[in-house]
């Protein structure tokens, strides 16, 4: 009663509650004229007047913990508050983190469908110090432009893709009772519809890294084959005032590099200038340019094992320019792979939307180094896709690359269907036409999924697709064509008790078979491929097993090993390849810890594998581990050792060993040398030892200060760090300041 008296004296209303458990999911929105401090208290008068979003339930594996989070928007901003509470004590995981780099904490994400088309969301996520995590989720693409992908019975709600940055303010801090964020996030930095009023789609998903569980405000059930179309709504969005956007990013970059020379060691380099400009033309459609960008600030690509591959080996986009808007260029297949732009000298991207019809063009002119004719290549990207009903989509994507008298087109269409809500089905057809130094030549590549059935116990998928061996593209990502293969899914899942330490149990029975393009349409037998049980397990507590058995057929093709010959001291003779059908076996085992203060990760595989390099089987044992320690919010220790002075500031360093022992090829029928191209292959010894050492200070994206130095050691014996000799270093400054209009 006291409480109740005092509330009426204070002349504020009740705010408006939201349960998600109660299915109350649409939210009409306060719009509030405020502009309180972001610091993380949600202690001012506004927030008693915003709308709040309780009744969370877990999503992901099978406690849901309480939340709740109050949601206003201001003429310029749309504003949430959090208050996650822990019941458990003192277990909430929070680090001082680089941005994006807080999936091992404790974190709340945001997710604003700004078209309300359940295609894809703005994600925003914070941990309890506000530390933030950007991106985009999507959901029926592979991710072809930035990079990811999802197996369709593993992961069924979409792709995070985190490369993309806005600009925002968070801020939060640990309570007796859990912790607290404040997040504020101006219309400037987002894109939406024209209409007035609007609806936003919302979904918010709180991580809980103790137990390893995800719990969402509206209820998501895995039987569905869309995870945004779950979502809530913000109703009754009306006078928003995002502005004229216009963000200019002047840089100035200076790297010096080093190397041996006769005289000692000689260092060389010299400054440019650059920069980038994005202009908002509508609410909807951005327009960005660049001249000399720099990519300084993108991390290292992940080392890959280059030993024993036959193909091009993918890696994810991360240079700032081509990331901004890049999940409206992805198409199945990866038809537009932005990394083929190696060295831009300018370039220009028109991203958006246009009422149900997603737009998206790039075309860029590429350094002369990247010409086999000493042109400058150029290219053309153009991506739309259209809505269709509430959740499919159809799509059309030209590419293309001019460089000098050659030529590489690539012209597709495909489409996405989802019925009756957990299936969907999907296919696309493909042309291409290339001239180059072997002539002119057209291709074809198709796909088709019959059918992909998201269940929350039973789930499958299965596809065909092929590509003629003339098929070619020069802005895409096809790293091999001349095949069909058929993709066959089935996943079983069974889920434990609230509380039992087995939480799920996954079994994957699933067939891979490939043809040669020819054979598949003549039935003659498989090249490659074979069926493979996997199986995974989620404990309690965030522990993970999981376990494999493969069994795959392989061949070898006597074309590609034309260039061997087989030296036998006195004569050589021509390499001949074995041409029976190897039954390659395989086993693989893993494990990972939950996200604490000690995390371990660790896989162990072995069986028999195929050596391209020499056409034979053989026997491959791996062992994989990767530990991280932080002992405190502001220490990390994994690869590297990060010490953070605050959230704009950090100070990384990375050191990688690389170590390869690689014998000299043999014929594995008589063991004499094999000669390539007339030569000897011979053993190939590399031991790398490359230090990087980085100062930066971010405050925000756009604005930043890098200081760095690298270096590459060499030495003859691995792992002696004895005879090391400087094979290479550098240094490095770059300075951008980001100017918001």
């Amino acid at each position: 009663m006291l409480a109740l008296l005092l509330l009426l004296q204070s002349g504020v209303p009740d705010p408006p509650t939201y349960d998600g458990w109660k299915k109350q999911l649409a939210v009409a929105l306060p719009r509030i004229e405020a502009d309180p401090r972001v610091d993380g208290m949600l202690d001012e008068p506004v927030w008693r007047r915003a709308a709040r979003l309780v009744g969370f339930s877990q999503y992901r594996p099978v406690d849901g913990l309480p939340a709740e989070v109050l949601v206003w928007y201001a003429p310029d901003a749309i504003w949430f508050g959090v208050r996650a509470y822990e019941p458990h004590g003192n277990v909430v995981r929070a680090t001082l983190a680089d941005r994006d780099h807080i999936d091992a904490d404790d974190n709340i994400q945001i997710l604003l469908d700004t078209y309300n088309d359940h295609r894809r969301a703005l994600l925003f996520a914070v941990n309890p110090l506000g530390v933030q995590e950007d991106g985009v989720r999507s959901e029926g693409q592979d991710a072809g432009a930035a990079g990811g992908g999802a197996s369709a019975t593993g992961r069924y709600d979409g792709i995070v893709d985190l490369s993309p940055d806005f600009v925002y303010q968070s801020h939060g801090h640990r309570t007796d009772w859990g912790y607290e964020v404040e997040v504020r996030i101006p219309f400037k930095s987002l894109r939406y519809q024209s209409a007035d009023p609007q609806s936003w789609g919302l979904q918010v998903v709180r991580v809980v890294q103790h137990s390893g569980y995800e719990d969402t405000w509206t209820p998501v059930f895995r039987a569905s084959a869309s995870f945004l179309i779950q979502s809530g709504r913000l109703t009754g969005l009306t006078g928003l005032k995002r502005g004229v956007v216009v963000d200019l990013t002047p840089e100035f970059t200076s790297k010096v590099d080093g190397a041996p020379a006769s005289a000692g060691y000689d260092y060389r380099g010299t400054p440019e200038l650059g920069g980038n400009v994005r202009w908002g033309l509508t609410q909807n459609l951005g327009l960005t340019a660049t001249a000399h960008p720099d990519f300084s600030q993108v991390e290292a690509d992940v080392g890959q094992v280059t030993v024993n591959e036959r193909f091009a080996l993918f890696y994810p986009e991360k240079r700032p320019f081509f990331l901004d808007g890049l999940e409206q260029f992805d198409t199945p297949n990866r038809l537009i792979y932005t990394r083929q732009i190696v060295q831009p000298v300018a370039g220009a991207k028109l991203t958006g939307k246009l009422g149900g019809t997603a737009v998206a063009y790039l075309g860029a002119v590429d350094d002369h180094t990247q010409s086999a004719a000493g042109s400058n290549p150029v290219y053309n990207l153009l991506r739309l896709r259209r809505d269709l009903g509430a959740s499919s989509t159809a799509g059309l994507v030209y590419t293309d690359r001019i460089d000098g008298g050659d030529y590489s087109r690539v012209l597709g269409a495909d489409a996405r269907v989802v019925w009756k809500k957990i299936w969907f089905s999907q296919a696309q057809v493909v042309g291409s036409w290339t001239r180059d130094g072997s002539g002119a030549r057209a291709g074809q590549l198709w796909a088709v999924t019959f059918g992909d059935r998201t269940g929350r116990s039973y789930g499958n998928h299965y596809e065909l697709q092929g590509a003629t061996s003339e098929f070619a593209t020069r802005s895409g990502f096809i790293n091999r064509v001349d095949f069909v293969q058929a993709r066959v899914y089935n996943r079983f899942t069974w889920y434990g008790a609230p509380g039992s330490v087995l939480e799920q149990v996954s079994a994957f029975v699933n067939l891979f078979p490939l043809w040669r393009y020819d054979d598949f349409f003549r039935m003659r037998g498989i090249f490659e491929g074979g069926p493979e049980l996997d199986g995974s397990a989620t404990l309690r507590g965030g522990w993970n097993l999981t376990a494999q058995l493969t069994s795959h057929a392989q061949r070898f093709v006597a074309e590609a090993y034309s260039a061997y010959r087989v030296d036998r001291t006195a004569d050589t003779i021509p390499f001949v390849v074995p041409h029976g059908l190897y039954n390659l076996w395989a086993t693989n085992a893993g494990m990972s810890t939950p996200q604490r203060a000690f995390t371990l990760t660790a896989n162990l595989s072995y069986g028999a594998t195929a050596i391209f390099a020499e056409a034979a089987a053989g026997r491959q044992f791996v062992v994989q581990a990767t530990a991280a320690w932080k002992p405190s919010p502001a220490v990390h220790l994994e690869a590297r050792w990060a010490h953070v002075l605050s959230r704009a500031v950090f100070f990384r360093y990375v050191g990688q060993y690389f170590a390869q022992d690689q014998v000299a090829l043999e014929d594995p029928r008589t063991g004499q040398p094999i000669l390539v191209n007339g030569s000897g292959a011979a053993a190939v010894v590399t031991n790398d030892f490359r230090n990087d050492l980085l100062f930066s200070y971010k405050p925000l994206p756009g604005t930043l200060i890098f200081f760095g130095y690298g270096t590459s050691l060499i030495e003859p014996e691995a792992f002696r760090f004895q005879n090391l000799s400087r094979a290479s270093d550098g240094f490095f400054l770059k300075i951008s300041y980001l100017l918001r209009m």
